[in-house]
């Protein structure tokens, strides 16, 4: 297990570890999620990002674009309302529909027996409480991601293993906020940071990136950041 120098380094080696468990649930329920939008007619789109969203709270276009900040949805949306699982509020805002809720609660099943079956062994409950404690911690930027992101839908009597699922992709917005403020800081636009090549500027900008996302794990302590690190690196 390797000894992080500084909070810094422990958020640059434990992002790609949050990626990639992550991942491997959205891999291991590919085939499910396909045969849920076969056999609706439907297509998953936005609504298998924004699950852990919209059962709780519409989502504004000005949400859409800080979460979507590097593309534009605009025909992702336009797909989900001319087949009906989303709708436009009094106030333009988008909320699911009963079909849409349905295809939601669908995904919901099919992340939660693939982590169940993925993540079989481990000690997913207590990982939950952990994340859910650094998701708890991070600040949400006004008008960032993770303002739109958490938190996330978590219907009682859920499996640990989708509730860990749901915490790590709603944490994953915390540390994007904290690289879109560092790119800002430094100048950039979106198109520009795509379009930045390696050198000392984007050095620069992905250790302030680091610094910044640090925040939420600063309150642990360094026997809790290493049992979560070996944790989620033991997901995968």
């Amino acid at each position: 297990m390797p000894k992080f120098q500084g909070l810094g380094e422990f958020a640059a080696a434990i992002a790609p570890v949050v990626d990639a468990a992550h991942v491997d649930v959205h891999a291991a329920a590919r085939g499910a999620v396909l045969n849920l939008a076969e056999r609706s007619g439907l297509t998953c789109g936005l609504l298998n990002d924004l699950r852990f969203v919209l059962p709780l709270r519409p989502v504004t276009t000005a949400a859409l674009a800080a979460v979507y900040r590097y593309g534009d949805v605009t025909e992702g949306v336009g797909v989900h309302l001319r087949e009906g699982t989303l709708e436009r509020d009094a106030a333009g805002a988008l909320r699911l529909t009963s079909e849409g809720r349905a295809f939601v609660d669908g995904l919901y099943a099919a992340h939660a027996e693939a982590a169940g079956r993925v993540w079989a062994g481990h000690d997913v409950a207590g990982l939950a409480v952990s994340v859910g404690g650094v998701l708890d911690r991070a600040v949400r930027v006004p008008g960032g991601a993770l303002e739109v992101m958490a938190p996330p839908y978590e219907p009682d009597a859920v499996p640990a293993g989708l509730l860990l699922f749901n915490r790590l992709a709603a944490l994953r917005y915390h540390r994007a906020d904290a690289h879109a403020e560092s790119w800002r800081a430094a100048g950039l636009t979106a198109a520009g940071i795509v379009a930045l090549k390696d050198g000392p500027v984007r050095a620069a900008i992905e250790a302030d990136t680091n610094r910044r996302a640090a925040e939420p794990y600063r309150a642990m302590t360094d026997g809790d950041r290493q049992a979560l690190y070996a944790g989620l690196l033991g997901l995968i």
